[in-house]
Order: C-alpha cells, then sequence, then structure tokens
C-alpha cells in the first residue's frame, strides 16, 4: 500500500465505526473463530488455510466482501506472508509493513504491525472500511457493501487516488489496467471466481476524472454515482442454511469431502442446491485454494457433499432467460466467444508461464469467453483455467448490446 495520511474525515469515519488505533482489538471477536488453528508462533507465518480463515473472518466483522480484502492481501503480499524465510516482517521497498503491506500509518504501533499478524489485518481491514465511507469517492447506484463491484473505488484508494490509479488513460481514454484496483479486482476473478466469472465494468468517461497526469495530486471525482448494466455480484460468504443457490459453471464438481483432491461427482449449470450449513475452509493445510467450501444437498435430496463457493450463486425466483448467440447458449460473466476456423489447440497455463495442450478443438465449434490475457500473444480464457490461443485460426466476438440486454432481464 503506498503512502496515506489519515485526515480528518478518515478518522471520523473510524470514530463512526466504533474503531481507533488504540482499541481497535477491544471489541473484535474475529481472531477466535480460528482458534481450532492453533495458537500463531511468533515469528512465524500461518498456514495458508489458517491465514484465509483470519483475512475471512476479519473481512466478515467488518461488513467487507472477504474476496475484496483477500484480494488485496495478494496484490499487496502474493505469498500472504507476514514474515521472510528468516522469520523477520516482511518490508517492501517502500516500507510497506507486513501481510497488507501497511505504509505510513503512524497511528498504529510499528512494532505491533511488523510481528502481530492479527494487528496488521486488523489495520488493514480498518484502512479499507474507511476508505468505503469516504463521500468523495463515487458509488453504485442501489448498491451496498455486499456487493464485490461496489468496492473498486475504495481498494483504489486504498493504494491512493493519484493519476496512476486513473481508471482511463487521460490522453487517450483507454482503460488503465495497471491501475492498483484493476489488479485487485483481476486477483478476485482469479482465486475467488477461478477466472469463471467475469466481474461487472463500471462505464467510466476521461470527464469523470480531473487530474493533472505530471502531477502527484489526487484525483477529483466529477461523477459521484454510476449505474452498473451488467449483473453485480455480491459476496459468496452470506449463504445460509436453507438458502437455494444454483451452479454458475457448465460442469463442477460436488466433492464428498472439503477438498479438491476428494471423490467428486459432476454437476451441470443452473442445477439448484440447498445450504446445508455454514461454510468450511480447506480441510487440507497445504492447500492454496482461496475460495471456502459449503456443504449442500441436490433438490431432490440424492446428492450431498461440498461445494466450492466459486461456482454458486444465490438462486432467484423465476424462470432464467435463455439467450442463444449463434450455436451457443450466452451466459452472465461472458465477455465473447471464439469460433474455431481451423484446427488448434485449447490449452492451459502452467505455472511457469508455459502452455500445454489439453486437447484439439475442432473446426465450428463455438466456445464461451469469460476472460482475456494479453500472455503468449493473447489467450482466451473460455473456463476451467483453459485458454485459446489468439490467431488466423479463430474469430473471437463480443455478443452485442441487445444480447446483452436480454440477459440482463
Amino acid at each position: 500500500m503506498k503512502s496515506i495520511k489519515l485526515g480528518a474525515g478518515l478518522l471520523t469515519c473510524f470514530m463512526l465505526l466504533g474503531w481507533s488505533s488504540e482499541d481497535a482489538f477491544a471489541e473484535q471477536t474475529w481472531t477466535s473463530k480460528c482458534s481450532s488453528y492453533g495458537e500463531i508462533k511468533p515469528n512465524q507465518n500461518p498456514s495458508f488455510q489458517q491465514m484465509n480463515c483470519l483475512l475471512t473472518n476479519a473481512a466478515l466483522e467488518a461488513k467487507i466482501p472477504p474476496e475484496v480484502v483477500k484480494a488485496v492481501a495478494s496484490r499487496e503480499n502474493g505469498a500472504w506472508k507476514q514474515f521472510d524465510e528468516n522469520g523477520q516482517p516482511v518490508i517492501s521497498t517502500d516500507k510497506g509493513i507486513g501481510l497488507m503491506q501497511i505504509t505510513n500509518q503512524s497511528s498504529y504501533d510499528q512494532e505491533r504491525l511488523k510481528y502481530d499478524i492479527n494487528y496488521n489485518i486488523q489495520a488493514g481491514i480498518e484502512i479499507l472500511s474507511g476508505m468505503y465511507h469516504r463521500t468523495d469517492l463515487p458509488k453504485i447506484k442501489g448498491a451496498g457493501p455486499e456487493v464485490i463491484e461496489n468496492w473498486y473505488f475504495p481498494v483504489m484508494a486504498y493504494n491512493g487516488t493519484k493519476p496512476v490509479n486513473s481508471p482511463l488513460y487521460q490522453s487517450t481514454g483507454l482503460r488503465n489496467e495497471k491501475a492498483y484496483q484493476e489488479k485487485v479486482f483481476a486477483f478476485i476473478e482469479k482465486d475467488s471466481y477461478l477466472n469463471g466469472t467475469k466481474l461487472g465494468q463500471l462505464s467510466f468517461s476521461t470527464a469523470d476524472f480531473d487530474y493533472n497526469s505530471s502531477s502527484s495530486e489526487n484525483i477529483a471525482f466529477q461523477r459521484k454515482e454510476y449505474t452498473l448494466t451488467s449483473p453485480m455480484h455480491t459476496t459468496a460468504y452470506q449463504f445460509k442454511k436453507g438458502d437455494k443457490v444454483s451452479i454458475t459453471e457448465d460442469i463442477v464438481k460436488l466433492r464428498s469431502q472439503p477438498s479438491t483432491s476428494s471423490n467428486a461427482k459432476n454437476l451441470t449449470r443452473n442445477t439448484t442446491l440447498t445450504i446445508e450449513g455454514n461454510f468450511v475452509y480447506d480441510q487440507s493445510s497445504t492447500s492454496l485454494n482461496q475460495f471456502v467450501w459449503y456443504p449442500v444437498k441436490t433438490e431432490d435430496q440424492k446428492l450431498a457433499g461440498y461445494i466450492s463457493s466459486a461456482y454458486i450463486t444465490k438462486k432467484l425466483g423465476g424462470t432464467p432467460v435463455k439467450v442463444m448467440w449463434g450455436k451457443t447458449e450466452l451466459k452472465i460473466g461472458q465477455i465473447g466467444k471464439v469460433t474455431i476456423l481451423s484446427n488448434t489447440n485449447l490449452v492451459k497455463m502452467e505455472s511457469n508461464g508455459s502452455l500445454t495442450t489439453v486437447r484439439s478443438l475442432k473446426k465450428g465449434e463455438e466456445y464461451r469467453v469469460y476472460s482475456y490475457k494479453s500472455d503468449q500473444g493473447g489467450l482466451y480464457g473460455v473456463g476451467g483455467e483453459s485458454y485459446i490461443q489468439k490467431s488466423t485460426n479463430i474469430k473471437y466476438e463480443t455478443p452485442s448490446k441487445s444480447k446483452l440486454a436480454l440477459l440482463a432481464q
């Protein structure tokens, strides 16, 4: 996190929320909800899943979508580490401290920020929540804090409302994909939705932002409210026992245990499930999965197990609108489609950045596209962490406004 100075407005916001740097921990209960993992040892990083539990419960207590908090932590500190391999606090070149990279925050105990993981998380949570309650930042009309897209500008402010984080390049009007908040939202799609869901994007104009690109002065926001025409996404951490949810992907595995290594049966898109209890974390302490697992049953009660929060959404009343686009049905979260013009490969990206072939795709086939990467000359994400390379062997198209309007009904 870049340098941020707490002004009177932000400090007032903290007091309204019942928080201050002195009593931030006086009434906090979220840390006790992770006690089953054991005590945190001095100068040692907890397991990834214990850290997952801490970030999740800290976010929920502050009424912030855990998806947002985890993505901020990933952007600030990719490995979710408070300490380095020598047991020393992680401190960045710009003096950011620990997991949440707290920078230039003199109102917090600097030594506790270095050595107390819970204190570091709480500080980051307080700062992020304070940004949400700022009155000078835009919001989405009709959306509350449970809507992930409504955290776009608070996340931006966590790093700083500087020209470098402008949603658009002032000179060209093009989207600034290097902006801090854009990278955080990409982490949400990658880690909380496993690249299967595309978050809604606000429609910006360069007139919305007043700043001098050669200056370090903060951006002045000329527009304070946006309307999101594409579907908004609420946090997946508020489902309760008895809630009805739907599968959001073509094929999703219902696991016998809360782990990707357990036995599974396939479920198809739009299958209705009933939530049977509270979410749990991956049972493997070595798992790097950020999502959580819900115990569920199918409507006919014939199947029961655990489903990843990355693949479910709250089921709404009525019959879903079916919008055909060529040979395929247009789905929520889809940004385009690829038509195979001549035989090409479906590929996966390995951890070292190399591509491996999954299978061959045939001429005439169509595939939904949910994301795009500029790596390797261009990669269209088609779900399941699989990609189709940009080439003359394929044709990429985006849906028309009329198609999207039908889908939004």
